[in-house]
């Protein structure tokens, strides 16, 4: 039997930040060129006694550089897989503590060594953004670090809400439908949101443009936005020199921040 902690940090490792494998070799040059010619079938899973087959994970199905992702599905015939022996090895592995006991076993390697070798530097690229404990100095790998903290968090609280966290689906359960967004003045390009109603969540990328978000945490800048992403700035110091800015329902800032930190907490 899993702790159930364990059981929501898989949930988020699976289907918030694995999913920005994606987003990461479509966005930096080098490693959307690795995956031109790849055509495969990429699975990370983990092996689970309670799961249905025995087995729990996700796959990428690229065909030429276009991405499919496909969240809790198990492929019984992947090209390439990383399979851990536990998902609390998976877990360990995902927050940093690597050894002989947390490595997965590496399957189809010799047979499709290129979309092997351009996984793995993806993923080593997306444990290096959300690992950060201080902003890059360039403008073009700050972009790429905010989308992804974004796009992890919104959809990490979603995820929680479907496990039926406590006190995430009490607060989605009694909540009218509802958009939370994260933006960045003038980069529309990183923007995410989280959907709610009556207990079900939904997130989302980019703008929310069907109507105006009930609330939105806007940040002045990317530095700005990683200051309070990375911890290293304060929440409230933020609002008062203006460089954080809580539109539409300030009240709503720290129950949003206090889930935010949840989804960190449970991913390190």
């Amino acid at each position: 039997m899993h702790k159930q902690e364990e059981l929501y940090s898989s949930k988020i490792f699976f289907n918030a930040a694995l999913p920005l494998i994606k987003v990461i070799a479509n966005d930096v040059p080098n490693l959307k060129k690795q995956f031109e010619k790849v055509n495969a079938v990429i699975q990370v899973s983990a092996l689970d006694p309670d799961a249905e087959g025995g087995k729990v994970g996700m796959n990428f199905a690229v065909n030429s550089g276009e991405w499919e992702v496909n969240l809790d599905n198990v492929n019984p015939a992947p090209d390439v897989e990383l399979q851990f022996k536990s998902i609390e090895s998976m877990n360990q592995f995902f927050k940093g503590k690597i050894g002989p006991a947390t490595l997965p076993k590496m399957k189809g390697v010799a047979k499709h060594f290129g979309a092997f070798k351009a996984f793995l530097m993806t993923l080593l690229k997306m444990s290096n953004v959300l690992s950060a404990t201080k902003p890059p100095e360039d403008e073009e790998t700050k972009t790429l670090m905010v989308k992804c903290f974004f796009y992890l968090l919104s959809r990490g609280i979603s995820q929680l809400n479907k496990m039926g966290h406590p006190e995430i689906h009490e607060w989605t359960s009694k909540s009218p439908d509802r958009v939370y967004a994260f933006a960045v003045n003038d980069h529309p390009e990183v923007a995410a949101y989280l959907r709610i109603k009556a207990g079900k969540s939904r997130a989302g990328r980019g703008e929310y443009k069907r109507a105006m978000p009930f609330f939105t945490l806007r940040f002045k800048t990317f530095d700005d936005a990683l200051g309070i992403l990375l911890g290293t700035a304060d929440m409230l110091d933020a609002v008062k020199k203006g460089n954080l800015i809580m539109d539409g329902a300030p009240e709503f800032g720290g129950q949003i921040g206090a889930f935010m930190l949840m989804v960190g907490d449970l991913a390190k």
